[in-house]
């Protein structure tokens, strides 16, 4: 079994930076793929971006060059740096794990076994 603990989010103005941080319990963190998810006040669980095992990312069409997702293997934790922050991007996010050795990042929650607590991005117009 493997924990997930996020930190990081908040309130912050529309153009405004925040940096989310997921650490995992697992004793080989740099075999697990990674995910972060993000869901709306009334609207679906969506994909946000992802990282396989391998390092390889991808994101959604939505936030690309504004976010930037990382790895620290060592310490056993995920990054998902948010830049150029919009109101359109306030959701709950969720960070994601699967010990698939998928060589292409799952875009898909389904495809992932774990799931963090959950943490609150506002932005403020």
């Amino acid at each position: 079994q493997v924990q997930l603990v996020q930190s990081g989010g908040g309130l912050v103005q529309a153009g405004g930076s925040l940096r989310l941080s997921c650490v995992a319990s697992a004793r080989t963190f740099s075999a697990y793929s990674m995910g972060w998810f993000r869901q709306a006040p009334g609207k679906e669980r969506e994909f946000v971006s992802a990282i396989n095992w391998l390092g390889k990312t991808i994101y959604a069409a939505s936030i690309e060059n504004r976010f930037t997702l990382s790895r620290d293997n060592l310490e056993s934790t995920l990054y998902l740096q948010m830049d150029s922050l919009k109101p359109e991007d306030t959701a709950v996010y969720y960070c994601a794990a699967t010990t698939s050795d998928t060589p292409v990042p799952f875009s898909t929650g389904s495809q992932y076994d774990y799931w963090g607590q959950g943490t609150q991005v506002t932005v403020s117009s």
